[in-house]
C-alpha cells in the first residue's frame, strides 16, 4: 500500500512522505504492506541510542543505490524531506545527503526530544524505514530544599530535599559540619527528633544518578539558654590591676550583667570597665581599693533563660568569709594569740 500510495503521490513528495508515514503508523502491526508490484518494503529498527540532556545528537541512516526521495521524522513529525528542512527548530540542521549517506543532526538536546526517529527512504522498487529510539537522560537536580532552620533545643525537626533526574536519582542526607555519620538518612526526608544543641550544624542533601550527582546545604541553628563557667576567685594587691572573668555559652549568644551583692555595676562605674566579647565578659578594676574586695556575681542572659556565678576578688594572705563575701586579715601575733587560748580551754 505504500507504494501505491508514492507512486500515487509521484508529483508531491512531501504529500507523500506524511500520507506514506500515516499508514506506517496507523496500520496494526504484523500486517503484510505490499507495493502494487507486490514487493514487502523494509522495515529496520537500530539500537536505542542514550544520550546525556545538553549533547549534540547525530541520526543518520544509508542510503544506497536508486534513491529517489528520503526524509528524516520524529513522531510523524517531518524535520528533514532531502536538503529541505520542514523543521521549525534552529537546533535541527543537515549535516550530509549523498548517495551513501543521509545524516542530520540535533544540539543542545532536551527531554522533549526523546522518543522514535524514522528515516523513510524511497527507491526505486520499495520504500525502506530505519527507526530508531533516543533516550534522553538528565542529570539530577535539586528542585526543593528545606529553608535554613533556627529552632529551639527540644523541637522536632523534619528537613526535606526534592529532586528529578533521568534516571530518577537517588536522594540522602547527612550531617556534614561538624561531621557525624550516624546522623544520616537515605530518603528524601532527614527527621530530628528532640534535637539538641550538639545536632547544630550544617547538613547536606545529594541527588545522584549515573549521569552527576547536584548537592546543596541547609545549615541548622539550635537555641538553648546560657550555661555558665565556674568562677574563678581573683586575688589583688591594693592599688593594682584585677580582673574578674566570666565565659558563657548559649545561643543566641548571651547578655552579661555584673552585680555587687544586689547592686548592679554599669561600665564607669566607680573606675570599673565592663568589656563583653562574644562568650565572654572581664570586669576591670584599674586600681584595686579597700572597698573593691568582696563578692561579685555575673549574669549571662538570653531568650531562652539565665545563668549566673560568683567570683571573690580578695586580697592575698586574708582569709575570705564565703557568706559574707567580705576578707578579714589576721596578723602572726593573732594566730599566736588564738592558739594559746585554745589551749588554755583545753584545761
Amino acid at each position: 500500500m505504500k507504494m501505491v500510495v508514492c507512486g500515487y503521490c509521484a508529483a508531491s513528495w512531501r504529500r507523500c512522505v506524511v500520507m506514506s508515514l500515516r499508514l506506517l503508523f496507523l496500520l496494526p502491526a504484523g500486517l503484510p504492506v505490499r507495493s502494487q508490484g507486490e514487493s514487502q518494503s523494509d522495515n529496520k529498527q537500530m539500537d536505542n541510542i542514550t544520550i546525556r540532556q545538553g549533547e549534540t545528537l547525530f541520526l543518520s541512516c544509508s542510503q544506497g543505490d536508486f534513491v529517489t526521495h528520503t526524509a528524516w521524522l520524529n513522531r510523524s513529525s517531518i524535520l528533514y524531506a532531502g536538503e529541505d528542512k520542514w523543521s521549525v527548530d534552529p537546533r535541527v540542521s543537515l549535516v550530509t545527503l549523498n548517495q551513501d549517506e543521509f545524516t542530520i543532526k540535533i544540539e543542545d538536546v532536551d527531554l522533549t526530544d526523546e522518543g522514535q526517529y524514522i528515516c523513510a527512504v524511497q527507491t526505486s522498487s520499495r520504500p525502506r524505514t530505519t527507526s530508531v529510539h533516543i533516550i534522553v537522560q538528565v542529570p539530577p537536580k535539586i528542585l526543593n530544599l528545606s529553608k535554613d532552620l533556627v529552632v529551639n533545643e527540644g523541637s522536632n525537626v523534619m528537613l526535606m530535599c526534592l529532586a528529578n533526574g533521568k534516571p530518577e536519582p537517588a536522594i540522602g542526607w547527612r550531617m556534614l559540619s561538624p561531621s557525624d555519620d550516624s546522623l544520616s538518612s537515605d530518603s528524601e526526608i532527614l527527621e530530628i527528633p528532640f534535637i539538641s544543641r550538639y545536632r547544630a550544624g550544617v547538613y547536606e542533601c545529594t541527588a545522584a544518578n549515573e549521569i552527576a550527582v547536584d548537592t546543596q546545604t541547609v545549615e541548622l541553628t539550635v537555641n538553648y539558654p546560657p550555661s555558665v563557667s565556674d568562677g574563678r576567685d581573683v586575688g589583688v594587691t591594693l592599688g593594682q590591676r584585677g580582673v574578674l572573668e566570666c565565659e558563657a555559652d548559649a545561643v543566641p549568644e548571651a547578655d552579661f550583667e555584673w552585680y555587687r551583692d544586689d547592686r548592679r555595676i554599669f561600665n564607669g562605674f566607680d573606675g570599673i570597665e565592663i568589656e563583653d566579647a562574644g562568650a565572654f565578659s572581664k570586669l576591670t578594676f584599674f586600681n584595686v581599693s579597700e572597698a573593691d574586695y568582696g563578692n561579685y556575681t555575673c549574669v549571662a542572659i538570653n531568650k531562652l533563660g539565665s545563668a549566673n556565678t560568683s567570683i571573690i576578688l580578695y586580697r592575698p594572705g586574708a582569709v575570705q568569709d564565703g557568706n559574707s563575701g567580705t576578707s578579714t586579715v589576721f596578723t602572726p601575733t593573732c594566730l599566736l594569740l588564738i592558739i594559746l587560748l585554745q589551749l588554755l580551754l583545753k584545761f
